[in-house]
């Protein structure tokens, strides 16, 4: 059995790790107001302590809301939210109000005071830990004090995590897609046949 050969063309070194999440991170307080920044560059980073990063430009208007506060909240996107996600990216929130513009309701997160989307189906409480500047973009490097769950994704059988029926949306090179079909499990490949 031959392999297949490919061919390959050589680009400069750049961002092409695809897809990416699209979050909405809120942030801010109730005293001095709101904000929602969408990002692609945040991910997980560590279980124990559960962390994440997110990274931002420092010209951003909400990057000194979270230098300040050190705190902010990552929401995942569901393809209702896709217009809201796209729009919070592209206008800033020093000329607009974020959550009024596009309908969103700013809800009480447990462990800070930056606030949860309510529409979004999770969202993680974040504690910055660190913040790393690394060119165009420095990096929060964040610590997830509480996760909220919509009620609806959890299986009441099994109290398990359903969040393939959040219907996620993710960003790749310019363009946001709903999530595909289930191809496998974490362990599939080397599962023994019953």
């Amino acid at each position: 059995m031959s392999k297949i050969q490919y061919t390959k063309q050589r680009w400069k070194g750049g961002n092409l790790i695809y897809p990416l999440p699209a979050l909405m991170v809120s942030c801010g307080n109730e005293l001095e107001g709101y904000n929602i920044i969408t990002v692609s560059w945040g991910g997980t980073v560590c279980t124990n302590p559960p962390m994440c990063s997110i990274s931002i430009r420092p010209e951003r208007y909400s990057y000194d809301i979270i230098k300040k506060s050190g705190e902010f909240v990552v929401n995942l996107s569901t393809a209702k939210l896709a217009k809201a996600t796209d729009w919070c990216g592209v206008k800033s929130g020093r000329e607009v109000n974020k959550f009024e513009a596009m309908n969103l309701t700013p809800m009480k997160a447990s462990e800070i005071e930056a606030p949860l989307i309510m529409e979004s189906p999770v969202n993680l409480e974040c504690k910055v830990k660190q913040i790393i500047p690394l060119g165009s973009h420095d990096l929060f490097l964040s610590e997830i004090l509480a996760v909220n769950v919509n009620t609806d994704l959890i299986d009441p059988k099994t109290e398990k995590l359903m969040l393939y029926k959040a219907g996620l949306i993710h960003y790749s090179h310019g363009f946001y897609y709903r999530q595909g079909e289930k191809i496998g499990q974490f362990g599939f490949s080397v599962k023994k046949k019953k």
